[in-house]
């Protein structure tokens, strides 16, 4: 206990002399509710904390006594503020060395103490924690007696200076007729004075010297008087050969007018196209100014720029405006004929072996006519539902497509599609008819 003492007296001190000028709290009145409790303070004494703590055996709040009190706060520092209580409350007084069940009937004990409470933040904060210590002073019916409280508090700022107080005191005896006990409180407190405002003198100001082109210099020193300039140059202007806006201190071209993003210096163009870097998208690569710099574009690579390309996303010669080049007619001629040798089972989707042959003709055409595509379309005749011919339409030409895709015919170059029995090509009210509408049709097309 004495060492705890001496550090907040210690803490007390440091921060006082440190904040002298700071902010102090208004003289504050807090009234408060409080609780003594005498019996577990005894148990402490005869046994020790740890086994109260352990056993349970502190005393509930039915076994305190209630009491009233009232607090005068005073500032003395940011963090260090004087507290005077003075509370009363009816109580069986143990005294020292007579046993508790001993204590007498119920009487009043009135306790006065001075403390100095030091915080750990400022008022301005909303919860501001502190510890307290002091000494204090007890009347218990005829027997006077004196006491050094030590404990901790919360304080919580309502606004306008206004406080809820929450404090426990572990307050020790130090004459014959003073026992150790607790003390709970809990309070409210209001500022007792109006705040004051603090007033600030403001010096008079210094003449004003005069500086006719205000640039800051007056004109006693200024060479330039009736001309803005800097200090450097003793009042006038600082110089700007190429009449550009920025002076030659900072003008990596003083003879060439230029811009300042560039240090004086013109906006560059690296690829001498006329087009300046801060308007060319191709730096480098000489363009022209419709395209922002950049050469004119040829999206497809044929050699053919995409002002003059009738097929700008599809390779082909200038000769034909850049678009590829039809099928030849003979290699159209060589896939109509292979169609018309395609069969399936009656009813099926299965390709017949004597179909391999026709089939393997139009594998090669594709292998060798890499730019060719292939469109590939199913057709069936009348018999039968619309739903069943146009199921077995696309199956038979989903054959052929993957037949064509298993020889290693890219699928990005075919496409397959059933048609049913919507497209006829001749009569379905004649067998000869129905055996022509039953057919695979490849279209060739250029990619």
């Amino acid at each position: 206990m004495k060492k705890l003492l001496l550090l907040l007296f210690i803490l007390g001190a440091t921060t006082s002399f440190a904040q002298l000028n700071q902010y102090k709290k208004r003289p504050t009145l807090s009234v408060e509710f409080l609780l003594n409790d005498f019996r577990s303070a005894r148990l402490i004494n005869d046994n020790s904390l740890s086994s109260v703590l352990r056993e349970k055996t502190f005393s509930s709040l039915g076994e305190m006594s209630y009491g009233a009190a009232v607090s005068y706060f005073q500032g003395l520092t940011n963090h260090l503020d004087f507290m005077t209580t003075l509370g009363g409350s009816f109580v069986r007084y143990p005294f020292k060395n007579q046993p508790f069940s001993n204590a007498a009937t119920e009487s009043f004990l009135l306790e006065a103490n001075a403390n100095i409470n030091i915080k750990l933040l400022t008022d301005k904060y909303f919860l501001n924690p502190y510890l307290t210590t002091g000494v204090g002073a007890s009347l218990y019916k005829v027997y006077y007696g004196a006491f050094i409280p030590a404990g901790a508090g919360l304080q919580f700022n309502l606004g306008q200076e206004t406080y809820m107080f929450t404090q426990a005191q572990y307050r020790v005896g130090i004459t014959e007729r003073a026992s150790n006990h607790f003390n709970f409180s809990m309070g409210f407190g209001v500022p007792l004075t109006e705040k004051k405002e603090t007033q600030m003198l403001t010096p008079p100001a210094p003449p004003i010297p005069v500086d006719t082109d205000g640039d800051g210099i007056p004109d006693n020193i200024d060479k330039c008087p009736d001309v803005k300039g800097t200090q450097k140059y003793e009042g006038c202007p600082t110089p700007d050969t190429d009449r550009d806006g920025i002076n030659d201190e900072e003008d990596a071209c003083p003879t060439i007018a230029g811009t300042a993003k560039y240090k004086g210096c013109p906006i560059p163009d690296t690829d001498g196209d006329g087009i300046n870097d801060e308007e060319d998208a191709c730096v480098t690569v000489p363009g022209i100014a419709k395209y922002k710099g950049c050469p004119i574009p040829d999206t497809d690579n044929d050699g053919v720029n995409d002002e003059d390309d009738e097929c700008v996303d599809r390779a082909g010669p200038a000769s034909n405006r850049g678009c590829p080049l039809a099928p030849k007619p003979e290699v159209v001629e060589a896939v109509n004929r292979a169609a018309t040798r395609i069969y399936f089972q009656t009813g099926s989707a299965k390709l017949l072996p004597k179909s391999f042959t026709a089939l393997n003709e139009v594998v090669k055409i594709m292998n060798s006519e890499e730019t060719l595509g292939i469109d590939i379309e199913g057709h069936t005749d009348h018999v039968g539902s619309d739903e069943l011919n146009q199921k077995l339409s696309e199956e038979r030409a989903a054959s052929v497509y993957n037949y064509l895709k298993a020889k290693s015919v890219n699928t990005d170059r075919m496409s397959s599609t059933g048609f049913g029995e919507s497209k006829p090509k001749a009569d379905n009210n004649t067998a000869a008819g129905r055996a022509q509408n039953r057919r695979v049709v490849m279209n060739l097309k250029t990619l």
